[in-house]
């Protein structure tokens, strides 16, 4: 039993230590993802030790330190996304509905071929923008039927599972499609009028994830969030960021992006909400996003039912509530964090000035 117990410290341990490092090797960033799973695995770990093992002996004290360590680490990246975190996001107070905004998130993939079940969600929860990640032109053909009541759409439709569209009930100005990084990897930028009048800058991401399928590293992946996350940091205007970033909410890559954002996550201290797998509830991670400024608070946010993607879609519903921006504050960036997202920048020579500004002044 010693030697059993052993041997998982040493994993917990390795899987732990292995995201400190940034090298971007799949492998090593992968480890960020079951922060979750890891701290179930050093609490179960943590039991056994002392449960089958003599906690008189030195070689049992180092392995309950050494997982005690463990689960502590995990836990302070995880925590933030429960209930007994503070919100970093305000709940909303404000029910005029000129001043709502909802949007659901939602990874179709492509191979996917019901997109009914998308349609009855957005007719059921009337959403004001609906973006799409992995929409081919059969996606594009059969999700047509929304726009007779959301007639500003975006099209960039790909059978590259990188396919975008955006359909919303509100205009969409200065649209602009981009490869940021990688010449296949599309984002979109626009600007979005509320019914108030107000424009918001927004953003719809979806970066490749390292992965032995996909990239080798996370280097074009966390390029294209950090070159996002030096622009928007420069502008007073509202901004949302939303989409698929491959990447969990506990990542050192999503937490140098709010850093250097300064945008705030509305399911801090309200849940992780997560989105993927669809078919695994025990490897589940929070891999669909939506970002904001301090110029919004939170009405709802909330993971909808499947529509036999591998992801389940996001719906978030906002307040613009200007006059709150100065009591919501997000996590702050140090100068070794704006070091550390210039030299990923410039490791892919691409810039902040690379991503569009819609709706700021020439």
């Amino acid at each position: 039993m010693l030697t059993i117990l052993t041997f998982c410290t040493l994993l917990i341990l390795l899987a732990t230590l292995l995201p400190l490092s940034r090298h971007p090797h799949w492998i090593i960033r992968g480890m960020d993802f079951p922060r979750l799973q890891l701290t179930i695995l050093a609490t179960v770990l943590l039991i056994a030790d002392v449960v089958f093992l003599d906690t008189q002996m030195i070689n049992t004290q180092a392995l309950i330190l050494v997982t005690m360590l463990c689960l502590i680490w995990q836990l302070c990246w995880i925590l933030p996304y429960t209930f007994l975190f503070p919100k970093e996001v305000k709940t909303s107070t404000e029910f005029n509905a000129d001043n709502q905004l909802s949007i659901i998130t939602s990874n179709v993939l492509t191979p996917n071929r019901n997109a009914e079940a998308l349609i009855q969600l957005v007719n059921k929860h009337k959403p004001d923008v609906l973006v799409t990640l992995e929409s081919d032109q059969w996606w594009e053909n059969k999700l047509k039927i929304l726009e007779t009541d959301m007639p500003y759409s975006i099209k960039c439709p790909l059978d590259n599972l990188y396919g975008m569209h955006v359909f919303s009930r509100l205009p969409l100005g200065e649209q602009e499609i981009c490869y940021l990084v990688e010449k296949d990897v599309p984002s979109i930028h626009a600007t979005l009028t509320l019914r108030t009048g107000d424009h918001i800058r927004v953003h719809f991401l979806h970066p490749a994830p390292p992965s032995p399928t996909e990239n080798a590293e996370s280097a074009e992946r966390d390029a294209e969030l950090v070159i996002v996350a030096r622009s928007v940091a420069e502008s007073d205007q509202p901004v949302i960021v939303t989409g698929d970033l491959n990447d969990v909410a506990w990542s050192a890559t999503t937490r140098l992006f709010r850093k250097i954002s300064g945008l705030l996550d509305p399911r801090v201290g309200r849940g992780a909400f997560n989105t993927f797998h669809v078919d695994y509830s025990l490897l589940r991670w929070p891999l669909d996003h939506l970002f904001h400024s301090r110029h919004f608070t939170l009405q709802n946010i909330q993971r909808l039912p499947s529509i036999g993607s591998d992801h389940f879609p996001l719906l978030t519903r906002l307040s613009f509530t200007p006059s709150q921006s100065t009591n919501q504050e997000g996590i702050k960036a140090g100068a070794c964090e704006h070091e550390w997202a210039k030299a990923v920048s410039a490791e892919q020579k691409v810039s902040k000035n690379d991503v569009p500004k819609p709706g700021e002044a020439p």
